[in-house]
């Protein structure tokens, strides 16, 4: 009786072992990054001052990224 269950055991074990050896581990490609979005508190918090540098006009307080900073009013003004 202990022989039957010691080659029940030792066959599902093997045969638990050959499935993850024959699993595809293809190489994954990688991911293009997207730019994480922030919840509007997070945005609102975290607007950047005048004379701060800047990407671009979502970071500024006031809306408008110049030259990588953070400007007051538009040129026409």
């Amino acid at each position: 009786m202990h022989c039957w269950k010691m080659m029940a055991v030792f066959f599902l074990c093997s045969l638990l072992l050959s499935q993850t050896h024959g699993a595809s581990l293809h190489q994954r490609q990688p991911q293009l990054t997207r730019q994480r979005r922030m919840t509007p508190f997070w945005r609102g918090v975290s607007l950047r001052p005048v004379g701060a540098s800047c990407r671009d006009n979502s970071e500024c307080i006031t809306m408008l990224c110049r030259k990588n900073r953070c400007f007051l009013r538009t040129a026409s003004e």
